[in-house]
């Protein structure tokens, strides 16, 4: 083997290993992306991950929640906020940017930032087939690190069906159902209900 061809191959070992290591960035490095581009990422560890766009159906149903939501806690002490708005948790050093936060005034926020809060007490996520295995894990797992955090749901836009987690104790979660269109479900965080005739209004399957 000639010294030429060694070299090639040294070169190709090395590519190779550069593509298996996963670089680590910074926050700053993070922010930095974050504020040039118009793609959304989620931050976990030291790893940058792009945020899949959603279907017409995904918007409409984090559209038509927020928009119940917000009727009806008009006039209490809450604040709703959609997927533009990002969540740090700090103990899993991770940002993400939940489908639907509901965060009780006050809304608090990361130190030295205006654009990322620390406290909701409900979190929503509508699921798609790319997410919905992490949004039921791994996603879960981050948000229960959250000490404000009571309440997770998750929304099916393939069928009517919602999965409800309310939180019972310190690692005690109590996981109901929802899939027909005359179910309402409570949500005791918050003192509401919501009917999933309303939830699925307009949607297509």
């Amino acid at each position: 083997m000639t010294t030429s061809t060694v070299d090639q191959t040294i070169d190709q070992i090395d590519q190779a290993i550069d593509q298996t290591i996963t670089k680590i960035y910074t926050p700053i490095e993070y922010f930095a992306l974050e504020e040039s581009t118009q793609i959304r990422h989620r931050y976990c560890n030291g790893e940058i991950i792009p945020t899949p766009g959603g279907t017409p159906n995904h918007n409409k149903l984090t559209l038509l929640f927020i928009a119940l939501l917000m009727t009806k806690l008009k006039g209490k002490s809450y604040e709703v906020f959609g997927a533009d708005l990002r969540l740090w948790m700090p103990e899993q050093q991770t940002y993400n940017y939940p489908d639907v936060m509901v965060i009780p005034k006050p809304v608090e926020l990361q130190t030295g930032r205006k654009d990322t809060v620390t406290n909701p007490i409900l979190i929503a996520e509508v699921l798609s087939n790319s997410t919905k295995n992490y949004d039921r894990s791994e996603k879960f797992i981050d948000y229960r690190t959250i000490p404000s955090f009571q309440e997770y749901l998750l929304i099916d836009q393939y069928k009517i069906h919602v999965e409800q987690y309310i939180k019972q104790g310190v690692n005690q979660w109590l996981m109901i159902e929802y899939d027909r269109l005359e179910d309402h479900f409570l949500l005791p965080s918050l003192g509401i209900e919501v009917s999933l005739a309303d939830l699925y209004a307009d949607i297509e399957f």
